[in-house]
């Protein structure tokens, strides 16, 4: 079945668009400034610093910029090594791989997919730079615990936030928790401007040479500021902003980020209540959120009994017009992960997540009907592959409340 077939029924994904983006583009494109570092940007790094806590914020061309960033702030240099999960996107381990670092993959917990403490602890080594705790579908890792293994042998930590905006950790915004941390605004994530992304700064010793960084390494912020009456290179550096335009319409986003964040979580809760007793049979396995953990509904998933059932449940919800992917291939098991990286102790969760994981759709403006044909479609497979689950009767029939009452939002 063709993509095109899959968006007639129930897509994976449908990026939200609000009321502002399209003003504040048209505003951005008739203005004298469209480059980067502009009015949206500054408006924008306002928002992500009142929002999140954070001594300074950066916007970046995308998370993976950010995640080159922090490599380049933090001086990372060949033969360091870097403490990270082998369950995530390429890009936590390219940022240091390019530096000429070691990713060193350790296991995560099964519970939450995130980074296990207790396997960092054992994974460091005198090269050990850095730990890049990565925040699994917008659940906080144990941060006191990495925050302690990291104090205790002098590291940096960097978070990969990518999919944590507008979720905390005992009440801190994720990304704002580390040394750095970086935030994705790609068309995948919660809130986006297609591509986008930001570095986020809690180390104010850090903020001076992160804006040379990301003024191509020039001193064009002093300039800017007065300091000096004309800019020079004085560093290393990329061209790391995005333009005005795409700031604008991250603008609009951002200024909607609780709202989304909130009917996200409602869809979540729905697929959490459905799937409910198809766990008890122990027929599938549920997202585990920690107490201390405000999550942002990023995503929602299930993992199945085996590699076999996963891509099973996924072929016949595509027959039925339901977009239901699996996840990443671990990293340590990939080409590159063999060649640039090693791994410190076993992998069972790990590889049992790269098998047996599948995602839900999930968006802002899912409709109860959309909700509701993923979660009876999705129990009739698991039915179908052989598990005991009874058939999905919606809430809206066993509350007597009308099926308008479900709807997560507009």
């Amino acid at each position: 079945m063709k993509s095109a077939d899959v968006e007639k029924g129930v897509p994976f994904n449908r990026p939200y668009l609000g009321r502002a983006e399209l003003a504040y583009a048209s505003a951005a494109l008739a203005s004298a400034h469209r480059q980067g570092a502009g009015p949206f940007t500054a408006r924008c790094h306002t928002w992500l610093e009142d929002t999140t806590g954070c001594a300074k914020a950066l916007l970046t061309s995308s998370c993976t910029a950010a995640l080159e960033m922090a490599a380049l702030l933090l001086g990372i240099k060949p033969g360091d090594e870097v403490v990270m999960p082998s369950y995530t996107f390429v890009s936590t381990a390219n940022a240091f791989v390019l530096r000429g670092a070691i990713p060193v993959f350790v296991d995560i917990d099964p519970r939450t997919q995130n980074l296990d403490p207790a396997r960092v602890a054992a994974a460091i080594t005198k090269r050990t730079k850095a730990i890049v705790p990565v925040h699994y579908a917008g659940v906080g890792c144990d941060m006191d615990a990495i925050m302690a293994i990291a104090e205790q042998h002098g590291l940096y930590v960097v978070e990969d936030a990518a999919q944590g905006l507008m979720a905390t950790y005992k009440g801190r915004a994720l990304g704002s928790i580390g040394h750095l941390g970086t935030i994705s605004f790609h068309d995948t994530k919660n809130t986006s401007c297609g591509e986008g992304g930001a570095l986020l700064i809690r180390d104010k010793a850090l903020i001076e040479r992160a804006l040379v960084l990301w003024e191509k390494g020039t001193d064009r912020q002093k300039m800017l500021r007065g300091e000096v009456d004309k800019y020079t290179w004085v560093d290393v550096g990329s061209s790391f902003l995005p333009s005005d335009i795409t700031a604008a319409i991250l603008l609009g986003q951002l200024e909607e980020a609780a709202a989304t964040a909130e009917d996200r979580r409602r869809t979540w809760m729905l697929y959490h209540d459905a799937f409910e007793e198809a766990e008890r049979e122990g027929i599938v396995v549920r997202p585990s959120v920690p107490a201390e953990c405000r999550h942002n509904g990023h995503l929602y998933y299930l993992l199945l009994p085996s590699a076999a059932a996963r891509d099973a449940f996924i072929a016949r919800l595509r027959q039925r017009g339901i977009g239901t992917p699996f996840h990443y291939v671990p990293l340590h098991s990939s080409p590159a992960g063999r060649r640039f990286g090693r791994v410190h102790g076993p992998m069972r969760a790990t590889l049992r997540a790269g098998a047996c994981l599948v995602r839900l759709p999930l968006w802002r403006g899912m409709t109860a009907e959309d909700v509701e044909t993923v979660i009876r479609e999705g129990l009739a497979v698991l039915a179908e592959l052989g598990g005991r689950v009874a058939p999905h009767i919606p809430p809206a029939a066993r509350r007597g409340t009308p099926a308008a009452a479900l709807t997560a939002g507009s």
